[in-house]
């Protein structure tokens, strides 16, 4: 009687004990999709849309998307960080595309993504 009690015992303490660690949540302002989107005159004279998305999610990790008209020309997983207000993208698989630094800001009712040379980079969806 006594090894059942303490194994119900035991049991539930490690039931409890699960159900005690939380994982904490990552409210940043970066979470969700950021785009950029620019028309392009081709050699003969056609337009065509040149879409570039960023999607951040809350664990420090993202997807990045090139979309040529309708064609996905570039698809690669990134890191994330944040120091003070500069984010840094790294972009995994790329060897040619470089680190990203990054800023927020908000302007009216919009929050754009900025280079670390001022320029817009992105714009939230």
């Amino acid at each position: 009687m006594t090894k059942k009690f303490l194994s119900l015992v035991a049991i539930c303490a490690i039931v409890f004990l699960a159900n005690c660690s939380r994982i904490e949540q990552n409210n940043d302002p970066i979470i969700g999709i950021w785009s950029q989107s620019k028309i392009i005159t081709t050699e003969n004279s056609s337009k065509q849309t040149v879409r570039k998305e960023w999607i951040f999610n809350d664990v420090y990790l993202g997807r990045y998307h090139e979309i040529n008209g309708t064609t996905i020309t570039i698809k690669t997983d990134f890191n994330w960080s944040k120091q003070g207000d500069i984010y840094t993208i790294e972009y995994r698989g790329l060897e040619d595309k470089p680190n990203n630094y990054i800023t927020i800001q908000n302007l009216e009712d919009d929050f754009i993504l900025k280079n670390k040379d001022g320029a817009t980079m992105a714009i939230r969806e």
